[in-house]
């Protein structure tokens, strides 16, 4: 196996766009492509890899800009949960809240669920249930590959968790309790060497995060018995 792990970061809202894969079969996934979608291809084609699968981690649109003319460029089928299908479809409002562009809804291939294990070469990428920043929020982990911080697990995250912040919940269908569980339950579950790769921001780790995170670090105190 060669892995493959490359991070591309597309404007406006400076969202991490990750490229997923396994160099010696051949094949990778696109995770949450916001856009840039020539500079995706482009390296993709450097590193030796067709990209089959299109995932998001949820349908919020600085993470799906991109889906339609990626899948257009590669012909990857396009997955996601079921349960985000409302958000995706409500982009054209998105992009006015936002006084953007109109972004029309891709339809997906496909759904993707908690717990299914999702093969990409020879890595696999386990689904998590991670909602609360958004329906159908999702966070795909690895629990090891020989990457470039090392042999060590890595979870792509979206915007559940950032360094030293979380996903904000005041958008439509963010809740802070679910999120706050969604972390807990499914973030600090993880060992604390995982390497979090953020939808925005630097990467960072579940045991920097458990100790530092003032948002993480409160919720602890007040629900851990």
């Amino acid at each position: 196996m060669l892995p493959v792990l490359e991070t591309l970061t597309v404007s406006p809202f400076d969202e991490n766009t990750y490229l997923v894969g396994d160099a010696e079969a051949g094949v990778a996934v696109a995770i949450d492509p916001g856009g840039r979608t020539d500079d995706i291809v482009r390296v993709a084609r450097l590193r030796g890899v067709e990209i089959t699968r299109i995932l998001i981690t949820h349908a919020h649109i600085d993470h799906v800009t991109g889906v339609e003319p990626l899948r257009e460029a590669t012909g990857a089928e396009f997955l996601m949960h079921e349960d985000g299908l409302r958000l995706l479809r409500g982009l054209p409002q998105q992009a006015a809240m936002f006084g953007l562009p109109r972004v029309d809804p891709p339809e997906a291939d496909g759904f993707i669920a908690g717990g299914q294990e999702i093969e990409v070469g020879g890595l696999e990428l386990r689904v998590l249930d991670t909602p609360g920043h958004a329906p159908g929020h999702v966070t795909f982990h690895c629990a090891g590959a020989p990457m470039e911080f090392g042999e060590r697990p890595f979870a792509l995250c979206g915007d559940v968790v950032f360094y030293g912040s979380i996903g904000r919940t005041d958008l439509v269908g963010g809740d802070y309790e679910t999120l706050m569980k969604s972390i807990e339950d499914q973030i600090l579950t993880l060992p604390d060497e995982t390497v979090l790769l953020s939808g925005h921001g630097p990467a960072t780790t579940v045991g920097r995060e458990r100790r530092h995170n003032p948002f993480i670090v409160d919720w602890l105190s007040r629900h851990e018995s």
